[in-house]
């Protein structure tokens, strides 16, 4: 965790890193509810689905982790992002005790599932709340549901405690891992912005920064044609990927 409270000051992305962290998040989540879906089925879900519109339970998933990533913690913002879990249960939760953050966040999972047995993704939500406050971050930081196993959500106490640590130390490796990969892909992107000429490709940049992918139409300050012509000019500068392969209802990101 102090490794990774150095990564978080330095030249990486910050949104977009915690963005892409809950979309790995979500796919743990996602098999522990029974779901197939993939990083990419994960995307279709949320972003191609029309605004208003249900995006299913993978996209659900998501819509979660990205929510609770994208605003500082508080019982407020939680609570409009968890379902089926009270304002009072939030707060309780946060304000946990325990000896280190780890335990803390242990003991969150294991009062939200006791209340709410089926409430995997809003322990884990809230349990990555709790240890990224422990950390000094103000927002949530999916670490611990990067690696927790579903069998360890059926333990307890001392059991449950050891494997939260572990999750923490494989959850922390693969964070600091992401960060040094966007903390290149942000350089590349910030490298070629002046060769930009569309209007609002400034607007655009940032957005990339701090999402996990994203629509041409998702530019919204921008036309359908010049958003389409601003990433796939990203993608031929090399500072964009087209995330799905497709040649329709494509997605981008870094």
């Amino acid at each position: 965790l102090a490794h990774l409270a150095l990564v978080a000051v330095a030249d990486v992305p910050l949104p977009l890193w915690r963005d892409r962290l809950a979309l790995a998040a979500a796919e743990t989540c996602a098999a522990m509810a029974g779901r197939r879906e993939g990083a990419c089925a994960l995307r279709d879900a949320l972003h191609l689905t029309r605004a208003g519109d249900d995006p299913g339970p993978a996209g659900r998933i998501l819509r979660q982790w990205s929510r609770a990533v994208a605003r500082p913690v508080s019982v407020a913002g939680l609570g409009r992002v968890l379902e089926g879990i009270a304002p009072e249960q939030i707060g309780l939760c946060l304000d946990a005790a325990g000896p280190t953050p780890v335990d803390r966040a242990a003991a969150v999972i294991e009062a939200v599932l006791a209340d709410v047995p089926r409430a995997e993704t809003a322990a884990l939500i809230l349990a990555d709340a709790v240890l990224a406050r422990g950390w000094g971050q103000d927002h949530a930081v999916p670490l611990l549901s990067l690696a927790i196993k579903p069998r360890d959500l059926r333990l307890r106490r001392d059991d449950l405690r050891l494997a939260c640590h572990r999750a923490v130390a494989a959850g922390a490796a693969q964070a600091v891992s992401l960060a040094t990969e966007l903390a290149r892909a942000a350089a590349r992107l910030r490298a070629v912005t002046p060769k930009l000429r569309a209007g609002g490709a400034g607007r655009a940049v940032d957005l990339f920064l701090s999402r996990d992918a994203l629509t041409p139409g998702a530019l919204e300050f921008m036309s359908d044609r010049a958003a389409r012509r601003l990433c796939d000019r990203l993608v031929d500068l090399g500072a964009v990927r087209e995330l799905t392969g497709r040649e329709t209802f494509r997605l981008y990101g870094l």
